[in-house]
């Protein structure tokens, strides 16, 4: 059963940048897609960008589209989310999250069709 935590969050200013990872462990991340959400106060948790099991391919939210980077590092056992040109409206917790029930090259941005959480990782961009 993979487990996945994710680490490097933290305070910046707008138009800055973030690197947060997710790392795996109990199983081979590569075999399972992979979901980055955001949580901000008061709000919905919501899908920002996921990559199919078989697929190289991100899709993303259009509010996070060309600002922010899914990559995967499969010798690590790893997958980032590069941030980049943040604003406030970023600020939240960001959750990654596993699955393995759909086909290889899908992956669903809604939240509560993925199994595997971690426990996520606080984003705070001050403007």
């Amino acid at each position: 059963q993979l487990h996945v935590a994710e680490s490097g969050g933290g305070l910046v200013q707008a138009g800055g940048s973030l690197r947060l990872a997710c790392a795996g462990s109990g199983g081979m991340m590569g075999n399972y897609a992979i979901g980055w959400f955001r949580q901000a106060p008061g709000s919905e948790r919501e899908g920002l960008a996921c990559v199919g099991y078989g697929d190289d391919y991100p899709f993303y939210q259009r509010s996070v589209e060309g600002r922010f980077t899914l990559t995967r590092d499969n010798g690590k056992n790893m997958v980032y989310l590069q941030m980049d040109n943040l604003k406030s409206d970023d600020t939240g917790t960001y959750y990654c999250a596993a699955d393995r029930q759909w086909e290889p090259d899908k992956c669903p941005l809604g939240w509560q069709l993925w199994d595997t959480w971690g426990q996520g990782t606080q984003v705070t961009v001050s403007s």
